[in-house]
């Protein structure tokens, strides 16, 4: 993988991206990787959750009916 420096960063820009990087729960490092992808159209690899969400988001969700329960069974006896 490839590394980059960057120099004379405005100290403002900093503080700015540390507080957007820990408000995603992240490193700056990290936050820096994602705004660049997101700047050149690379999407970061997704979960399979992710995935699956991605797909079935447009269909929407479905209201399921809830079966009432009935009373417990009593326990097995084993004696």
């Amino acid at each position: 993988m490839a590394s980059i420096t960057i120099r004379n960063l405005d100290e403002g820009l900093k503080r700015r991206l540390r507080v957007r990087a820990a408000e995603h729960g992240r490193s700056m490092e990290e936050e820096v990787r994602d705004i660049l992808r997101q700047a050149v159209g690379v999407t970061a690899p997704r979960n399979l959750g992710q995935t699956i969400h991605a797909r079935f988001a447009t269909v929407g969700g479905v209201d399921l009916e809830v079966p009432t329960r009935g009373p417990m069974r009593e326990p097995p006896s084993f004696s």
